[in-house]
């Protein structure tokens, strides 16, 4: 279609639009004015008393960011369905965050997730992992407010600066003002609007095609339908292990370990609520994930005799959806204005949730540090203050983002090479307790080494087409960007090393870590397990020995994981130095635990905010 033919934006579009920023600076006043006689605590982690309802679908928006709603349908259109196998991944990584990561997290007390890794191992970690986590979460977050910004603007005449200004502006706005309640509740919202944008596009794209078979019989003519493919060449960008292997733990290390992940769940009132929170959110991402794919394939079958891609009325893979949208729906005044608002319900979730993290664990690992007699109202203002800093440095790294040009790519590659270090550091704490502070440093170092040259090297040099296209060739990608004899010649390196599959730079990442790691530790003398206090470990042996408590026994290497505490003491602020790992008994009654006596004691109100998970649970979920 022509660009005369196609729709454009109208007033109407403009109000659907609107409305999206005008409820989520609402909700934000709300909680503001309902929680402004609450301590500081209530700001960042909502008072610990969420339910799992809302976290979840906070948890599933923040998750799928306007990136996935945008580059999703293109990745399918392009390259095939085999996309729908990052459900696999999904459900791998959940299950690990669930019983592996945020029982350790929940049970600690902590607020900042990297305050673990100063108990686990030294400050001197803590502090490098924090420096890290906000450097990335900064560049990525500017990049995620700024490519769908692009895309939109090319495609819908969508004003490019006003919607960026708008996005760093509104999501300040109510994160300063409703902290975390209020991030949680408008990304509730959010989720909705995405799903229902997602609706729109898919029954109004199959109509326009022809209906569903039509749309299934086009896309198995052009192999989209190819989605398992078993090949374990490493290089092939997208296979089914490269996805349920690499994508696990490209992934885990996004979300198993980040502040923004474990922050909301650790707001739950019980571990029980965090725990359904995940498995809850998992449906959404695994219906976020269907909605794109089918959206993918409804777009390839439209396409099919007239690809915008090789005609050029597209610069950008990210601008095919919004070019297929505004063809669709450009003739419907308001339902253009309602993609778009879906695609930026993605991009405020993920960025309200980063400038929330981003304020908590400066405010923990940073502010605490230095400024210890902080008075309730101070640490309010304190928390305002950072929630405003981090959304103009994000606002700030969005502009960036439009003069660095090819770079934007390798920022969104970033999550990538810095989670997987990330997962493996907190792994060594949690699983290996021979694993000390040097090993811990050590390991991290090696990790980031590595996974950084694989991802750079791979920007540098990028693959050859032929790991990347589906076969056989059609109309999308000329058959002689096949032939690898028309590139100038390439290094062994390039061919192999840099041409490995972006979703294993976190694999690569995380074994160099625990590998490293633990050698270092052995070489400098490991931690002696009798030392580790249980609740800073998580026994996943149990899974594998649960019919004998003497393998069990053998596979703790000398931790006392039998410890228990007895929270039913007159003294419930007071918690021993084994720490908060207890056995929880769930029961209509609530959960009873057990403290055991120990020399140390340690108040845990000096340590973090009051712990849901430190009281009786009365209250059904």
């Amino acid at each position: 279609m022509d660009d005369e033919q196609r729709g454009t934006f109208v007033l109407w579009d403009y109000i659907i639009f609107a409305c999206l920023f005008v409820v989520s600076s609402g909700i934000g006043v709300f909680f503001a004015v309902k929680e402004r006689k609450n301590p500081s605590s209530e700001f960042l982690v909502g008072g610990r008393q969420m339910t799992c309802g809302p976290v979840a679908l906070s948890l599933t928006a923040s998750f799928m960011s306007a990136v996935t709603v945008l580059g999703a349908p293109s990745d399918v259109y392009r390259f095939g369905g085999s996309f729908v196998l990052f459900g696999v991944a999904y459900t791998f990584v959940v299950i690990a965050t669930a019983e592996l990561f945020v029982p350790v997290f929940y049970r600690s007390g902590i607020t900042s997730t990297y305050e673990y890794l100063e108990i686990r191992f030294c400050k001197g970690v803590r502090m490098a992992a924090t420096l890290i986590y906000i450097l990335q979460t900064i560049l990525y977050t500017g990049v995620v407010v700024f490519a769908p910004a692009l895309a939109l603007n090319q495609v819908t005449g969508f004003n490019l600066w006003g919607s960026i200004f708008a996005t760093g502006i509104v999501c300040t706005f109510y994160c300063t003002l409703g902290g975390l309640k209020a991030v949680v509740w408008t990304d509730a919202f959010q989720m909705v609007v995405m799903v229902v944008g997602f609706m729109t596009v898919l029954v109004q794209g199959t109509r326009k095609t022809g209906g569903a078979a039509s749309v299934w019989e086009v896309a198995k003519n052009g192999n989209r339908l190819d989605i398992f493919d078993f090949d374990p060449d490493p290089l092939r960008r997208h296979t089914f292990w490269t996805i349920s292997i690499g994508g696990t733990f490209t992934w885990l290390g996004i979300y198993g370990v980040n502040q923004s992940t474990i922050q909301r769940c650790i707001s739950c009132k019980t571990e029980t609520h965090a725990k359904l929170a995940l498995y809850f959110n998992l449906l959404g991402l695994l219906v976020i994930l269907v909605c794109a794919v089918f959206s993918g394939l409804i777009m390839y079958a439209f396409y099919a005799n007239c690809d915008p891609w090789t005609a050029q009325s597209v610069t950008a893979p990210d601008q095919l959806m919004p070019y297929f949208v505004m063809e669709i729906l450009g003739d419907y005044p308001g339902l253009p204005g309602l993609f778009v608002a879906c695609a930026f319900s993605g991009t405020l979730s993920t960025v309200a949730a980063s400038i929330n993290a981003l304020a908590t664990v400066t405010y923990e690992d940073f502010v605490k540090q230095c400024c210890t007699n902080l008075s309730n109202k101070a640490s309010g203002w304190i928390s305002k203050g950072l929630c405003i800093v981090f959304g103009v440095a994000c606002t700030t790294m969005a502009v960036a983002a439009s003069y660095m040009g090819g770079v934007v790519q390798a920022a969104l590659s970033i999550h990538g090479m810095c989670g997987g270090p990330m997962l493996g550091l907190f792994s060594l704490g949690i699983l290996f307790p021979w694993t000390n502070s040097m090993g811990a440093a050590g390991g991290l170092i090696v990790g980031i080494a590595l996974s950084f040259w694989a991802g750079v090297g791979a920007f540098l040099y990028p693959a050859l087409d032929i790991n990347t296209r589906t076969s056989p060739p059609d109309l999308t990608f000329p058959p002689s960007h096949l032939d690898p004899t028309t590139l100038p010649p390439r290094s062994s390196l390039a061919d192999h090393w840099y041409s490995m599959s972006y979703l294993y730079y976190s694999a690569v990442g995380f074994s160099a870590t625990i590998t490293a790691g633990l050698l270092i530790s052995f070489i400098t003398g490991h931690t002696r397990s009798q030392d580790v206090k249980p609740w800073l470990l998580r026994p996943v042996c149990n899974l594998f020995c649960f019919w004998s408590k003497k393998y069990k026994k053998m596979c703790w290497c000398g931790v006392h994981h039998e410890l228990k505490q007895d929270m039913e003491c007159p003294d419930t602020d007071t918690v021993k130095d084994e720490g908060p790992f207890v056995k929880e008994d769930i029961g209509r009654k609530g959960m009873k635990r057990k403290v055991q006596p120990a020399k140390n004691c340690y108040n845990l109100k000096e340590k973090a905010h009051d712990n849901a998970g430190f009281i009786e649970d009365t209250k059904p979920f």
